[in-house]
């Protein structure tokens, strides 16, 4: 891959870590990270088309892996800014049915366009024996029937797969991102309550504490290589726990801002760790 594509994941996920440190609310966030994936867009698009490919091998992984991760964040930060602009302001029942409504039409869209399709089969089971077909430009049949988005694209940045590749992982997102915002109690697909084996299971420290231990997961790369965002940490936490966090970014602030020790509750841990070793000598 070329040289000046190999830091483009890494500087994204960085810029996002700084960007939900610092806005004031997800809206904020949504803006902030739309204009840098756009200029980013932009700045690479013009790399591309001054410099091409060093390899076909590079071509391949730059449409099948780099400009589908900066195209399907854009996707996915501009369709919660237009979701988070017109959100209900209450907390009550007409703001969950917001987004079980905003829940349900994506689900009908993976159903309808997404999940029966062959490249969706082929991009989710991981192969690579027609990667030359989709991920290399010059390589569109248009006798395949293709949405007719393909008319749209630029020829010389664009393989049409690339982008159906960017909405897969823009919906992914999306996903999580709406589970989050459904209130945890009272979604039948989050509630484990019901679960004779995970009914005993639940958290007793304070909301922050856990905030605080989610965090430090997600910054050591502890879960999954590191390769899974703090929204789904979050989420995984919510459902196991039944606990609603709400807005884990300025938690997360605040924690930053604390007097004396930042990490008070992975210090307790890492106390009470050491009494129990202590105490089984």
């Amino acid at each position: 891959m070329k040289g000046q594509f190999k830091n483009i994941i890494v500087g994204i996920k960085n810029k996002e870590d700084k960007v939900s440190a610092t806005t004031a609310n997800m809206i904020n966030e949504a803006s902030e990270m739309i204009s840098f994936l756009q200029e980013l867009l932009i700045s690479v698009k013009k790399d591309i088309l001054d410099e091409s490919f060093d390899s076909s091998a590079d071509e391949i992984n730059f449409f099948k892996n780099i400009k589908p991760h900066i195209l399907g964040k854009l996707i996915y930060y501009n369709k919660i800014y237009r979701i988070e602009t017109a959100c209900p302001v209450s907390n009550g029942k007409i703001y969950r049915t917001y987004f079980l409504n905003h829940l349900r039409e994506l689900k009908e869209e993976y159903c309808q366009h997404v999940c029966n399709s062959d490249f969706y089969r082929y991009y989710r089971t991981g192969r690579t024996d027609r990667d030359e077909t989709y991920f290399q430009l010059g390589k569109i049949n248009y006798l395949d029937g293709l949405n007719s988005l393909v008319f749209e694209i630029d020829p010389h940045f664009s393989t049409y797969y690339d982008y159906k590749v960017a909405r897969i992982l823009a919906n992914d997102l999306l996903y999580i991102y709406l589970l989050t915002k459904i209130n945890v109690e009272q979604n039948q697909d989050l509630n484990l309550k019901n679960s004779e084996s995970n009914r005993d299971i639940f958290w007793t420290d304070s909301k922050n504490a856990l905030v605080e231990l989610i965090y430090a997961l997600y910054a050591s790369g502890a879960i999954s290589h590191g390769k899974i965002g703090i929204r789904k940490i979050c989420l995984i936490f919510q459902i196991l726990f039944r606990i609603p966090l709400n807005d884990i970014h300025h938690a997360f602030h605040r924690m930053k801002e604390r007097t004396g020790s930042r990490t008070a509750f992975l210090d307790q841990l890492k106390a009470s760790l050491e009494d129990y070793m202590d105490k089984n000598l």
